[in-house]
């Protein structure tokens, strides 16, 4: 069906020449506009090159094969998985009897036909062997029914096992990703193609399941095949209804293959401003995060007339482009289809002239032609199963190899080798930390963040860097912890290059609080807990980190206490029966008594201040730097602490700060003067072109620049 609106191509879209990756023959192309509704869609056609390319055929090939030892990999992995051996050989022997079953009940029904025949030669019939075959149909019937109800009782626990294996096999590949590498688009596209988990069905099964059900689809056509030629062979016109019948239905199926279809490269977008707002209109209503500002800002009215206004202008044309994709697809099927009814009824035709040419042979005839199209029906569905369970056999084994090869991902980070501290009186004493000529600059960004930084902070000194956003203060506590490396200078920690200490040992010598926090989906116990993971059991010191964060308070009150989930990750599960519908004896639907029995809150996010929640963050900390006596932090790193915290809070925090250090080491990075800064042995002083004074708090007032102009602006605030 040709698209409306058809056209040449658009300015700036002009005829180009594409280097084919497949062939090194430049490929030439013009782009085609058309317009469906309010979407403009774009379609690169080729100009000269012939649609069924050889190259490209051979290099999914040889994709298909490369992924053919990862495929081996699985079943090795799967039969290794404990109690996984024996379901697989149960699943499969099902498979493979449920395969089975259709060509034996063909023969059982050839055997019909040859005591048909007999019957009407002779008008005898053998009613023990009609007896044994009824019954062996009978037997097929039941022997699939049970090979059905055999492949669905194991298929769950099959596809449990699996999936827990797959999940830590994901699980991993996730956890051990550093930042910058999680953070970069292609390995964050790989990750999703291997973690796709489709209603509890994880790659790995569908991939099981896709090539056994290709082995059991090929099994059952090639026995349907062999045993209705032996049956249909000594048949009157057999073999030629069989062909006929089949070829009416398999030319359809056949004309949906790929190979007969050419490959579309389009693209769609709408710049329909209406259109836009009329979407853009339904995410405000239906977000629960713009609720707040909605209902306060009083704008239920005004949004039901901008959308009411953009709705009648779109008019009918408002269909998303799902809607439109029908029309995208290439027409020879359906110009197949025209042949399909003539073929179909070229066997009804036969039939009649044979039996008015040889009228005795009605019965034959007439059982062989429900025998053949009986046979044709099962063997076409066998054979469209083949085309679409192949269809995604390369997506499918694609997967497979991600499966394996995401755990292979080289983090940008690299490892070191030196083991740190080589002594615990190195932590204990406080850890030195000196920038030397350090720039910076995040990956794809124009701008260096930090350009020629240097700086030295001795064991257990404090350190205060201040200075307006953007100035660089929370890039150089994620350089301290490696959360990138620098593109030039040298950063070291405890006298040692930072580049060359092992990952885990610097970290654990590191107790951060970062100015973008954030809240774990988990318990309030846990959420404090992961701070020293060593010591998560420990209740006591979870509570004296919230104690000492000024934290145990409020939550002592939440319903659950330290059990509290902020933002539960499993939601409850209601019917289908939407809440409000009225119900044929009357009643209107309520869940209200439901919930209340359940134990179910109307609403189950748990709602926090950003100062509570920040506090959390820093009881987090607390637990792994303050709290244990013999800890093995030597640097605390706090950045904005103190941002969504009250005066009050915000002085107090700073005060325990500054009795439980101890003798650590503590960067800290702020944008406001606070009495941190007057007990520093270190400020640092930054805005955008680095650091542009450095000293103590004294020295600074004392030599008149620009801290001591902010300083007491802001002390002038407060009087």
């Amino acid at each position: 069906m040709p698209l409306p609106h058809d056209s040449k191509s658009p300015p700036g879209c002009a005829a180009t020449n594409a280097d084919a990756k497949s062939s090194s023959v430049p490929v030439k192309t013009h782009i085609k506009r058309s317009r469906l509704g309010v979407w403009d869609f774009y379609e690169e056609i080729e100009v000269d090159r012939p649609r069924l390319a050889l190259a490209p055929l051979l290099a999914k090939l040889r994709e298909l094969v490369d992924c053919l030892p990862y495929l081996v990999r699985v079943f090795k992995d799967v039969l290794s998985i404990p109690g996984c051996a024996p379901l697989v050989l149960i699943y499969a022997m099902a498979q493979l009897g449920d395969a089975l079953v259709p060509a034996i009940a063909i023969w059982f029904q050839g055997q019909l036909l040859s005591i048909t025949q007999t019957a009407v030669e002779t008008r005898t019939v053998d009613k023990e062997r009609l007896l044994r075959i009824a019954a062996g149909r009978i037997a097929c019937t039941t022997a699939g029914f049970f090979f059905e109800r055999i492949q669905r009782t194991v298929e769950k626990p099959l596809n449990a096992h699996i999936r827990r294996w797959w999940a830590l096999h994901c699980f991993h590949a996730y956890a051990r990703l550093d930042y910058p590498t999680y953070n970069k688009t292609e390995v964050k596209r790989q990750l999703q193609d291997t973690t796709d988990d489709y209603y509890g069905q994880s790659v790995v099964w569908r991939t099981l399941e896709l090539v056994t059900d290709i082995v059991s689809i090929i099994t059952r056509l090639v026995a349907q095949t062999l045993v209705l030629v032996q049956v249909l062979r000594g048949q009157p016109d057999g073999p030629l209804l069989a062909v006929l019948t089949l070829s009416a239905e398999v030319v359809v199926y056949a004309a949906r293959m790929p190979v007969f279809q050419s490959a579309r490269i389009w693209l769609a977008r709408t710049v329909n401003d209406d259109f836009m707002k009329m979407k853009a209109w339904k995410n405000v209503v239906r977000d629960s995060s713009h609720r707040k500002e909605f209902v306060a800002g009083n704008l239920g009215e005004h949004a039901t007339a901008e959308f009411k206004k953009a709705s009648e202008r779109v008019g009918d044309k408002d269909a998303d482009w799902s809607e439109w994709e029908d029309q995208l697809y290439w027409p020879i099927p359906s110009i197949w289809a025209v042949f399909h009814q003539p073929l179909a009824q070229l066997p009804q035709i036969i039939f009649t002239f044979r039996a008015a040419q040889y009228p005795a042979s009605i019965p034959i005839s007439l059982a062989s032609l429900s025998l053949v199209q009986d046979a044709a029906t099962k063997f076409v569905w066998s054979f469209h199963a083949i085309i679409y369970r192949t269809r995604g056999i390369e997506h499918q084994l694609t997967a497979v190899k991600k499966v394996y090869e995401v755990v292979k991902i080289e983090n940008m980070v690299a490892e070191g080798t030196i083991p740190f501290p080589e002594e615990a009186s190195q932590i204990r004493s406080g850890v030195a930390l000196e920038f030397r000529n350090v720039s910076f600059r995040y990956p794809e960004a124009e701008k260096y963040a930090l350009r020629n930084i240097s700086f030295s902070v001795g064991p257990g000194e404090l350190c205060v860097i201040v200075g307006g956003n953007g100035s660089g203060k929370s890039t150089i506590l994620k350089l301290v912890t490696r959360l990138y490396d620098p593109e030039e200078g040298q950063i070291l920690f405890g006298g040692h290059d930072i580049r060359t200490l092992k990952l885990h040992d610097l970290r654990q010598a590191i107790s951060v609080l970062f100015q973008d926090y954030t809240i774990f989906p988990l318990s309030i116990r846990d959420n404090i807990a992961m701070g020293d993971p060593a010591t998560s059991y420990d209740d006591e010191r979870v509570r004296l980190a919230a104690r000492l964060a000024g934290a145990e308070t409020f939550v002592d009150k939440l319903p659950e206490g330290f059990n509290t989930y902020l933002d539960s990750p499993v939601s409850a599960e209601y019917s289908s029966t939407s809440e409000g519908d009225t119900l044929l004896t009357g009643r209107k639907v309520n869940y209200d008594a439901l919930r209340a029995a359940a134990g179910v809150k109307s609403t189950e996010a748990t709602a926090l201040s950003g100062g509570q929640q920040q506090r959390l963050a820093v009881a987090r900390t607390f637990m792994r730097s303050i709290v244990q006596e013999d800890s093995q932090v030597g640097l605390l790193l706090f950045d904005e602490p103190s941002a969504a915290l009250d005066p009050a809070a915000e002085h107090d925090l700073f005060e325990r700060l500054q009795k439980l250090r101890g003798n650590k080491t503590m960067v800290f990075s702020s944008h406001r003067f606070g009495n941190l800064t007057k007990h520093a042995d270190l400020i640092l002083y930054m805005d955008e072109s680095g650091i542009v004074e450095s000293g103590t708090h004294a020295a600074l007032l004392k030599s008149g620049g620009e801290y001591a102009r902010l300083w007491k602006l802001q002390a002038q605030a407060f009087i």
